[in-house]
């Protein structure tokens, strides 16, 4: 079983579960774009109904942070766009149309509306990404016999799709989306899942995500070691939005796999 080096800490694993978006593909680039969308789809929706738009209150639904154009730039690593289901996503919008006079029936149809239009925006732009060192590091993984695995809150069909995009797909055993679980993240269900669909068992997996959810996932599970991505300093294992990480890493190039001497 090889070793996954992390600032000079070996932990021994024979499978690695990633998260999806903000782990694997650049989060902004693929959901930024795909909020975008359906925002102003949502904005043209209300105009044309004459309900009061209100922009000011746009950041605050999914925990999105905007710039002077308003274009996301940032997100929330323990927000709803970040950790939420897509169920989730769409319940905000709906209590928020809800909240202005829109009766429940009419504001799920209209966020169906908004998402329909994003979905074909996005199918369009594919505006899929993969974090730098990201390829390199599943070469290795691949190269040294570790079953790989995806773990995310998005559907499993999008998620699919998605690492087609990206050109990633083939790396992976086994892809659980959220609604192949009963329970999603942080609890253990979805890693309990691809473990057992893996052939191991949870305390042979490392977790790698950018949220706290995925680590406490990790945490419910047995994980044997839970990795946050996040921007910070090499070397550092504390980060305030990861908490329950055992390691923090700034990108794929502080991870290592590493065959062990006795077993050359």
């Amino acid at each position: 079983m090889p070793d996954l080096m992390i600032n000079n800490r070996a932990y021994k694993v024979s499978g690695i579960l990633f998260d999806k978006d903000g782990t694997l593909l650049d989060f902004i680039g693929m959901w930024g774009s795909w909020s975008e969308f359906i925002f102003i789809e949502l904005k043209n929706q209300l105009e044309h109904r004459g309900i009061p738009f209100q922009p000011d209150l746009i950041p605050s639904l999914w925990g999105t942070k905007h710039d002077a154009d308003n274009k996301i730039i940032d997100y929330d690593r323990n927000g709803p766009l970040a950790m939420g289901t897509m169920n989730d996503l769409y319940a905000v919008l709906a209590w928020q149309l809800y909240s202005q006079g829109v009766s429940w029936a009419e504001a799920m149809e209209l966020v169906q509306h908004c998402k329909k239009q994003a979905d074909i925006e996005l199918e369009l732009s594919r505006p899929a990404l993969p974090l730098p060192g990201s390829i390199n590091f599943l070469d290795s993984c691949r190269e040294h016999g570790i079953r790989l695995g995806v773990v995310t809150a998005d559907e499993t069909e999008a998620a699919n799709k998605h690492l087609e995009w990206l050109g990633i797909r083939n790396y992976f055993d086994v892809v659980i989306g959220t609604d192949l679980a009963q329970r999603g993240k942080p609890f253990p269900d979805m890693m309990e899942l691809a473990c057992l669909k893996l052939g191991i068992d949870c305390s042979e997996a490392a977790i790698i995500g950018d949220t706290n959810g995925d680590m406490r996932m990790g945490l419910a599970a047995g994980a044997c070691v839970k990795v946050g991505i996040a921007d910070v300093a090499e070397g550092s294992r504390v980060h305030k939005a990861l908490p329950n990480a055992d390691e923090v890493i700034a990108s794929y190039s502080e991870l290592t796999i590493r065959r062990r001497v006795n077993e050359e």
